[in-house]
């Protein structure tokens, strides 16, 4: 995940409506310097990263609820925050295509990171799976971002 980058010397200039959302954004940075120093111990190695995923997760969809749901942003302010690193503009694309309004990550959808060269086991429709079957992605710990659920 990149860096938040913060304004630089020049006092670079806010867009309108950055006073509005600066403290749920502010909350999140808080969120995500706790989920980096959180202990391990106990943890399996790929579950070690969840909670900052998580915390990706929700920063981008906030950004992308304000913006395209809500539309209680304006354009200007919504690629200042792309551009500063506060959403990651990927996933925020993938969202607007029909069958990934629930992606839980970019990971799920590389048929490269998986072991049978298929998406993720997230993306398959609950109906699908066996009965009583609980699901976890390795990525990211999600249980289910399939559309359909």
């Amino acid at each position: 995940m990149p860096k938040i980058k913060m304004l630089s010397k020049r006092k670079q200039k806010c867009p309108e409506g950055w006073d509005d959302i600066e403290p749920t954004l502010k909350e999140f940075e808080q969120e995500m310097r706790e989920a980096e120093n959180e202990s391990t111990e106990g943890m399996r190695k790929v579950e070690s990263t969840w909670s900052i995923m998580r915390v990706h997760h929700q920063r981008s969809k906030y950004l992308f609820d304000l913006y395209y749901k809500r539309e209680a942003i304006s354009r200007k302010l919504y690629r200042y925050c792309l551009k500063n690193g506060y959403g990651d503009a990927n996933l925020i694309a993938k969202w607007k295509a029909q069958g990934f309004e629930k992606l839980c990550c970019l990971q799920c959808i590389q048929p490269l990171d998986s072991n049978y060269g298929t998406t993720c086991i997230c993306r398959v429709p609950k109906n699908n799976l066996e009965e009583g079957r609980t699901v976890e992605c390795v990525h990211c710990g999600c249980r289910g971002c399939a559309s359909s659920d």
